[in-house]
């Protein structure tokens, strides 16, 4: 083998890898996974309606001095236990759509989650 065709194919195989290391770092037009905060506070949700894209973890935070939860009104989608003053609750939106919620110690508290975007692949 020549020492050209061995810089050739180390020039094949850096490239190959800086390629990779910035397909990694989330380019532009590369999917990334957000994460979005929502207040709880003054027997509110803050902001009330909020618009994400597929993969966006969403964290509820209680800021009132009352006990709340968060409960999907899909039943079963989603569903927080009671969380007291500075309590959180993560949830991952994995499938675009619009997800209304409550707090079921409180129900006139509302809010919706608008997910946009395509699910990824599904696990094997």
């Amino acid at each position: 083998m020549s020492v050209r065709t061995t810089i050739t194919r180390r020039r094949i195989f850096g490239a190959a890898i800086l390629v990779a290391a910035l397909a990694a770092a989330g380019l532009p037009g590369q999917a990334s996974a957000e994460e979005v905060e929502v207040r709880i506070d003054n027997f509110t949700f803050a902001p009330q309606q909020l618009t994400v894209q597929v993969g966006t973890t969403v964290t509820w935070t209680n800021e009132d001095d009352i006990p709340h939860n968060i409960v999907s009104s899909a039943r079963g989608a989603f569903k927080s236990k009671v969380m007291d003053t500075e309590g959180k609750y993560s949830f991952t939106f994995t499938n675009p759509g619009s997800f209304e919620y409550f707090c079921a110690l409180h129900p006139h508290m509302k809010g919706t989650i608008v997910v946009e975007g395509t699910p990824g692949p599904k696990a094997p």
